[in-house]
């Protein structure tokens, strides 16, 4: 399995399609999160699919649950291999995008996408959570909204690697945990707005499914060569 998901958080369509030919057989999912979304809209995510490319959609949907399920129905029908929605929305929002997303693509005939849930973002720590007036420890807090995620018949989570191991034991080793904005020196960058992360072959000891790097790769000189020293270290061939 390739582990390497690389966030094409960049200002154009074109810079996104450049940046997905280069890493063509690198990167084992490419994601397209609300800042390109909002300027190039569904077109790019099926002209991504249409090329071959895993697209993780990244766009947190969090809402009642029959607007969830529409935007997740709507989402697959983009050809979107992974979608993510906000665990926070509670049980019964999850309930209606897991139904949603594979009615839909039973509907259109394409594979089932990978659906998973965003537990706490990874740039709050203890007093951030607090401050939402959430009472519980952050890692008790990742745990209650991964096993509401499992249990509403999602495929995994959003979730730092700091949290893998708990998670691993909480949920099993089925379950998948997407560990976002991975920094540090192995990756090449300082940890800037991340609170909670590792470099990438830790998180990957941790116990992650697939980890998201973005500026690493797509703020190098020579991304393709970027994202095949992470791969290397990560030990996809």
């Amino acid at each position: 399995m390739n582990r390497l998901i690389v966030a094409l958080d960049v200002d154009t369509g074109t810079r996104a399609l450049a940046l997905a030919e280069s890493l063509r057989g690198i990167a084992g999912g490419l994601k397209v999160g609300s800042r390109l979304f909002t300027l190039e809209g569904p077109s790019l995510v099926r002209q991504l699919a249409d090329d071959g490319h895993k697209v993780f959609l990244d766009l947190k949907f969090h809402d009642i649950p029959n607007t969830v399920a529409q935007a997740v129905a709507s989402a697959v029908r983009t050809g979107a291999w992974m979608i993510n929605v906000h665990a926070s929305g509670g049980s019964a929002m999850m309930q209606a995008a897991a139904e949603a997303g594979r009615r839909a693509a039973l509907d259109t005939g394409v594979p089932a996408p990978l659906l998973i849930a965003v537990t706490v973002l990874t740039s709050m720590d203890e007093d951030a959570l607090r401050s939402v007036g959430v009472g519980r420890a952050l890692p008790d807090q990742v745990v209650t909204l991964a096993r509401m995620a499992q249990a509403a018949g999602l495929d995994g989570v959003v979730a730092s690697p700091l949290e893998t191991s708990i998670l691993r034991s909480a949920c099993g080793p089925a379950f998948g945990i997407v560990t976002p904005g991975i920094r540090g020196a192995s990756a090449g960058t300082t940890m800037d707005d991340q609170a909670r992360t590792l470099g990438p072959a830790d998180a990957v000891r941790a116990g992650a499914s697939y980890i998201v790097v973005g500026r690493p790769i797509i703020g190098a000189p020579d991304p393709r060569a970027a994202a095949e020293a992470i791969a290397r270290e990560l030990g996809t061939p």
